[in-house]
């Protein structure tokens, strides 16, 4: 099973949050999920980025992807490169 880091969309219409989750490759982006490790919502200023750090550490070294965004966000967030 393929296991990717990727945004979730939550919020309402035109007023996007996202939650960073780990999910099957498989699954719809807003479909089932294994574990949520973070939120991200761009419309505050500056954009609000929270994201359990080691949480998302621990699922790369098991072999989990982060999409580019989340690559992006784990930086900002101050995680070394995945």
């Amino acid at each position: 099973m393929a296991v990717h880091i990727r945004l979730r969309r939550t919020g309402t219409t035109r007023k996007p949050a996202y939650r960073v989750v780990v999910a099957d490759s498989r699954a719809a982006r807003d479909g089932k999920f294994i574990e949520v490790i973070g939120h991200y919502n761009p419309l505050t200023d500056p954009p609000t980025i929270k994201i359990e750090v080691e949480r998302a550490q621990e699922w790369i070294k098991k072999g989990a992807q982060p999409s580019n965004k989340v690559r992006n966000l784990l930086a900002r967030a101050g995680a070394a490169k995945g």
